[in-house]
């Protein structure tokens, strides 16, 4: 008799960085329930195959698979491992993400049993310490609007969604850091196959469809994403183009529009920067002189992907960081 209550998944592809402390972080959770762990793997070229070996041979609740580039997708991975999975709750997260503590899956479960309408969770992320202001700030920001840390937001659809900004964050869903209940991701309520922005995606099909979306902050992770300064605006580009073709409709910013919250930004990273106690006295200066470069290479992306034809898809494989990364 199948008694597991949760199936962790974790896609991963060049994980070797986060691997070991995401596992050791996983196996460690504090909960009255079995659960077990899922990874596809897609095809790694660095050390993630002997990490994962190392932890199967520790652990019997951990199953792996092997994908290749052409089989995976966001939306398409996730419905597959929701497939396979054993647990009712299928938890997922990124291969970069790390639990913050050791009560982050008991956090993560425990929104279900509020209502049997509650489809999905998302918990809470906290950007590493060292990452470039620009993210810490605006991840720190996100977060904060969906609800207090001590309790649980639960998301709804009613007459305040007619409100674009009350819109966006009841319909906010990231699976860096999820879950939903397996028998709705294998039956009315899969992820779409989409290329990007699969999770907001899903998000909004919760609220759609008249169902419950919770925000979890106690169920915390540390992830931020390691983009250099060149990569920037390419995954802002990604992330437009996939807001758009999911049909959020991303107004094109203008050049003054730009120059003003540019500058405003800037200006309220270097307080919080000065002011940020995780930020060496050097690392202060180096973002101070840094941080800007980041904000012209995140609005250049922005523009860049609203101007672009969504049918084009040269223009698509030239500036989408995902697609240089596959290739």
């Amino acid at each position: 008799m199948n008694n597991i209550k949760a199936t962790i998944f974790i896609p991963t592809w060049q994980a070797e960085p986060y691997l070991n402390d995401i596992l050791r972080s996983v196996f460690r959770q504090k909960v009255d329930f079995e659960f077990e762990v899922l990874i596809f793997d897609t095809s790694s070229t660095d050390k993630t195959p002997e990490i994962i070996e190392k932890y199967k041979k520790k652990h019997k609740n951990l199953r792996t698979k092997t994908i290749t580039k052409a089989q995976f997708g966001h939306g398409k991975t996730r419905n597959e491992a929701a497939r396979e999975a054993n647990g009712e709750i299928v938890v997922y997260l990124s291969h970069d993400a790390i639990p913050s503590h050791d009560y982050w899956l008991h956090e993560m479960v425990a929104p279900f049993k509020i209502s049997p309408d509650i489809i999905g969770v998302t918990g809470k992320q906290i950007p590493r310490h060292k990452c470039v202001p620009l993210q810490k700030y605006e991840i720190r920001g996100a977060f904060r609007n969906l609800g207090p840390d001590f309790g649980t937001t639960i998301f709804y659809k009613d007459g305040f969604m007619k409100n674009p900004i009350y819109n966006d964050s009841v319909t906010f869903y990231s699976d860096v850091n999820s879950a939903a209940r397996r028998s709705y991701l294998t039956g009315s309520l899969p992820y779409r196959d989409v290329p990007y922005s699969e999770d907001q995606l899903f998000g909004k099909d919760i609220i759609d469809a008249g169902l419950y979306k919770v925000y979890a902050p106690r169920a915390s992770v540390v992830h931020s994403n390691d983009l250099t300064l060149k990569e920037y605006k390419h995954r802002m580009f990604d992330e437009i183009i996939g807001l758009r073709k999911i049909g959020t409709d991303v107004q094109r910013p203008s050049i003054k529009g730009i120059v003003k919250m540019t500058v405003l930004g800037v200006a309220k990273d270097a307080i919080r920067t000065m002011r940020d106690n995780e930020y060496s006295f050097k690392r202060k200066v180096f973002w101070l002189l840094v941080n800007p470069l980041y904000y012209i290479e995140k609005w250049r992306g922005v523009r860049l992907a609203t101007k672009v034809e969504l049918a084009d898809t040269a223009m698509f494989y030239k500036h989408s960081l995902e697609m240089k990364r596959k290739q």
